[in-house]
């Protein structure tokens, strides 16, 4: 057996991490076991589609790394791969359902359905449909279809007995029919639901593990009724955990939490991601948190899956992405950066020759996000001009405001003589000062840095902020700087 597995998104919107993670989960299955992924779009819910949503899709999809082998793009031999092009194939099912009595047309309008339940709710009990079409004569059925009525199909749940299924994580479940509610498997404007149509996409696409989040475990047992009545063969079912913000609420775009496209733009790696998520909801048996997804695919195991709803832990994703970024070589962290420096109005301070190194070097090891670069580097765009003097004082390098401004008043002219302005030559003579001096290196490069960043915490010390800087922009900044100290 080819083991196929599919994503089946609705373009209602953009993608969120919870809905990844399944498309993660059934592409790691398939590529585990040298078998199929599918994209299916299920667009049967025509009210809610957003345009520009299943682009949406394919861009995510692409980002991850989740490559597809059959899907609206690449076609293959069980298309159309979106529901709404397969809407004619759906009916004829329904209406075998029918003749084999499993079905029945309903014509129930809705202001009688809100009648009965009201009515039902008003006595303190739950509203299921409650059959009321089902004892039609067909005649009556026929004559009621001739006159143009609208009307629905129902699936006719056994009112007795139980559903059984088996799930990869969840074991053995059993429902009672009583329970089961007559699901609409066609829609009065002739599509349909998404429920009868995943079924019937799935079998007749030759799916064979169906991985989906566990608010489908309740409509699993209508489903296999479904199977049965056709007297096809089950999938394997995977009922994935939910994805908690925190202990009582789920992860919700409508909450505010953020979408993967999102965690993608404020500066996230995909692939320190991908290695996350996967790890949501999932253990690999041992030690490892870093995975390529590679090694994701060698190591992914249904029995690895959880049944304990996981917390998508925002400070681990961020430790994992500052991860990510450290091993990055030079010239990968630069060119994940330069959109976030130029952002940040750094970026031709960044393309001056020799300043690349050092951003490299100063801005790597403290770079967690990508979208940090903006509060931590961009300074040396713009600097707060109003900073408060008592930012010379510094108990450490024993600094204070007078002492400051001696020591500007000094350097000042000295640096402006300087015959070459580079790391290299403002390192010797600023260390070459202090000594002759006999003066530390913090007390002399720490007025130089404030007076050039307005800041106590910054990426790199005074020399490697002078090199960026340039010249004439430096030596403004400590001229301003002396200007305060000398004006307090």
């Amino acid at each position: 057996m080819t083991v196929r597995t599919r994503f089946a998104p609705s373009p209602t919107g953009f993608m969120h991490v919870g809905n990844l993670r399944t498309a993660l989960y059934a592409w790691l299955w398939a590529r585990k076991n040298d078998g199929v992924f599918m994209l299916r779009i299920e667009d049967t819910d025509q009210a809610r589609f957003v345009e520009g949503a299943e682009e949406m899709v394919y861009k995510t999809l692409r980002t991850a790394g989740l490559d597809w082998d059959e899907g609206p793009d690449k076609g293959g031999d069980y298309g159309p791969y979106v529901q709404s092009e397969r809407k004619d194939m759906y009916l004829p099912y329904a209406q075998k359902l029918v003749e084999m009595g499993k079905a029945y047309y309903c014509f129930c309008t809705k202001e009688e359905l809100d009648a009965r339940r009201a009515e039902v709710e008003a006595e303190g009990g739950t509203f299921k449909y409650d059959k009321h079409c089902l004892h039609l004569s067909k005649e009556e059925v026929e004559r009621r279809l001739a006159a143009g009525e609208s009307y629905v199909i129902r699936q006719n749940v056994p009112t007795e007995g139980s559903a059984d299924f088996d799930d990869a994580i969840f074991g053995h479940i059993s429902v009672n029919c009583a329970d089961l509610d007559d699901m609409i498997l066609i829609k009065a404007d002739g599509m349909p639901t998404y429920n009868f149509a995943n079924v019937i996409d799935d079998h007749t696409m030759g799916i064979t593990h169906v991985m989906r989040g566990m608010e489908y475990l309740s409509s699993t047992p209508k489903y296999n009724l479904l199977y049965d009545a056709f007297g096809w063969e089950k999938p394997v079912y995977v009922h994935l955990t939910t994805i908690m913000r925190d202990a009582t609420h789920k992860l919700s775009k409508r909450d505010g939490d953020a979408t993967f496209e999102d965690l993608v733009s404020q500066g996230y790696l995909p692939e320190a991601l991908i290695n996350y998520l996967a790890l949501v909801g999932w253990n690999p048996g041992d030690e490892r948190e870093f995975f390529t997804l590679d090694e994701l695919k060698e190591a992914f195991s249904l029995e690895g899956l959880s049944k304990s709803p996981a917390i998508f832990d925002h400070n681990k994703l961020r430790w994992m992405n500052a991860e990510y970024i450290r091993r990055l070589d030079d010239e990968a962290y630069f060119r994940h950066a330069l959109p976030w420096l130029e952002k940040a109005g750094v970026g031709e301070i960044a393309g001056r020759p020799g300043n690349g190194e050092i951003i490299i070097r100063i801005l790597q090891p403290r770079t967690e996000i990508f979208s940090d670069i903006a509060e931590t580097a961009g300074f040396l765009a713009q600097m707060d001009e109003g900073y408060d003097i008592e930012l010379f004082t510094n108990k450490k390098s024993k600094t204070n405001p007078e002492l400051c401004r001696e020591i500007l008043s000094d350097v000042i002219p000295l640096l402006r003589a300087l015959p070459e302005w580079s790391e290299g030559a403002l390192h010797d003579f600023l260390i070459g000062y202090a000594e002759q001096k006999g003066m530390k290196n913090g007390t002399l490069l720490w007025p130089i840095r404030i007076a050039m960043s307005g800041r106590t915490v910054t990426p790199g010390g005074a020399i490697e902020i002078a090199a960026l800087l340039g010249r004439d922009e430096a030596l403004r900044r400590l001229e301003l700087g002396l200007e305060k100290l000398k004006s307090a």
